[in-house]
């Protein structure tokens, strides 16, 4: 039986970033537009965070119940090492999703935007079929796109809409760079399981790319934040601050392009986070002024 630690390890913290920084985007931008709404800030934060664990609890599950984990390098798989029953961590999984309906719908009657529970319902969906069902999109080199859609445009304009209503030009800038990023922490954890996943049949688009242009796609996903940084800025100057992120991103990069592999690789998940975590601040305080 898995120790509580386990479970923790179990649910990835270091891919929580990408739940937190969407809603620190959207909520900098609605403050900016003039709505201050700390409650229905709040509720979105449990939505995505419940969301991002619950699709890692899900991971879990449909990997492990293939064999697909059976030889992994990076985080603890609670079904692939066999420390949890694959219906215990199915069961988890869906009790996150759970709570993410539960906050969504409390969030989405408080903004009235009715229309918001369908894109809710398209993202547990989303988060289930990345790696479960007879057809995962997720072996099929779409995971990135999925993860730019839900985790920049949904998560960031919809925490937007639920607080000051239609979001403007650089709430949806801050969007593409909050997906960007996010991209990028799923593709450092794909280019480290390339080998495996060739094992297995699992075509992400790491695999589909190769190891070279993976890197090459890496390092574009992380500049092009800050390059839209600088275009936000001849609008909102304060924008600019996001740029202090930019120290950060130079480890990563550097061990990506300098050719690591394998266990190397898994300190790059945590530090693309960070850098996520960092620029996210930045530009929501940016838009905040």
């Amino acid at each position: 039986m898995a120790t509580l630690n386990q479970w923790v390890q179990g649910a990835r913290p270091r891919t929580l970033p990408t739940a937190v920084s969407p809603v620190l985007v959207g909520t900098g931008a609605a403050v900016g537009a003039g709505t201050v709404a700390p409650g229905r800030a709040l509720l979105a934060l449990v939505v995505a965070v419940a969301l991002v664990v619950g699709v890692n609890f899900a991971n879990d599950y449909s990997d492990g119940i293939r064999g697909t984990d059976d030889e992994r390098v990076g985080p603890l798989r609670l079904v692939g090492s066999r420390l949890a029953e694959p219906v215990a961590v199915r069961n988890a999984a869906w009790g996150c999703f759970a709570v993410a309906a539960l906050a969504g719908l409390t969030l989405v009657s408080l903004a009235q935007q009715w229309w918001l529970i369908a894109v809710g319902a398209l993202c547990v969906a989303g988060a289930w079929f990345y790696t479960g069902g007879s057809r995962p999109y997720g072996y099929a080199g779409l995971g990135e796109v999925a993860v730019f859609v839900f985790f920049g445009p949904v998560a960031v304009l919809g925490t937007v809409l639920t607080q000051s209503g239609a979001p403007g030009a650089p709430a949806i800038v801050g969007a593409v760079g909050v997906g960007a990023l996010a991209c990028a922490v799923l593709v450092a954890n794909n280019l480290r399981d390339i080998p495996t996943d060739e094992v297995v049949g699992k075509r992400t688009l790491a695999v589909v790319l190769g190891d070279t242009d993976t890197r090459r796609l890496y390092v574009a996903l992380v500049a092009l934040p800050f390059l839209l940084t600088l275009l936000t800025a001849l609008r909102v100057p304060w924008v600019l601050l996001a740029l202090l992120a930019l120290p950060l991103a130079v480890p990563p990069v550097r061990q990506v392009l300098g050719g690591a592999t394998g266990s190397d690789l898994v300190p790059v998940l945590g530090r693309t986070g960070l850098v996520l975590l960092a620029w996210s601040l930045l530009t929501a305080i940016g838009l905040a002024l």
